[in-house]
């Protein structure tokens, strides 16, 4: 007879977890995010999740300007019940403090991108676009995997203006507008100059 091995499931407090939970608590897996209080756990990630975004890490970082600095994979603190981890993101070089730092705020990233993967596909799609936006995130990347070619295609947003929420007079709300979609090549002139071939991921 073989004894069960117990897993410690982290329980959660009764009023949700903060993000001073999501970065201090041990032992949680690799790539943790904090939605609305609840600890969101990544499934493994396709081959495709990781090259396009090898991909695209690359081709920002030959042009992104000396006021940035690109990241992957990190923490963004939204509020106090937030803390997703985009797949890429642009920051400003003032908010990069120290090499052992595990988060960057909203208010300090120019760009975040998500490449999509079956498990996080609502959340790329609804839940992250629309925390990103109302934190004021400037610009948004929505990649998937084309059924065809497989290769990348980047649905690229922008922050629209913000607007009064009718139920509540005093809230503003933001939304990304879309600016395009791209495949193949990737060629935009904001939030900076970028030119990525899109097709390399195929010597990837």
């Amino acid at each position: 007879m073989t004894a069960e091995i117990a897993h410690p499931w982290p329980v959660p407090p009764q009023d949700g977890y903060t993000v001073d939970d999501l970065l201090t608590l041990p032992d949680l897996p690799p790539h943790t995010e904090l939605i609305d209080g609840s600890l969101v756990f990544v499934s493994p990630q396709r081959d495709f999740h990781s090259i396009a975004i090898d991909l695209l890490l690359s081709g920002l970082r030959r042009t992104v300007p000396a006021d940035f600095r690109v990241r992957r994979e990190m923490t963004v603190v939204i509020d106090r019940r937030n803390g997703p981890e985009p797949d890429l993101i642009v920051v400003r070089a003032a908010a990069v403090r120290s090499l052992t730092q595990t988060y960057y705020q909203a208010r300090d990233v120019l760009l975040a991108v998500e490449v999509v993967s079956p498990d996080s596909e609502s959340r790329d799609w609804n839940t992250k676009p629309h925390k990103y936006a109302n934190a004021g995130i400037p610009h948004f990347w929505r990649v998937e995997m084309a059924s065809t070619d497989e290769r990348p295609v980047v649905d690229v947003f922008e922050l629209d203006k913000p607007v009064v929420d009718v139920f509540e007079l005093n809230k503003e709300t933001r939304a990304y507008v879309p600016t395009g979609t791209y495949r193949d090549r990737l060629k935009l002139s904001e939030p900076f100059d970028i030119d990525i071939d899109l097709t390399e991921i195929d010597k990837l």
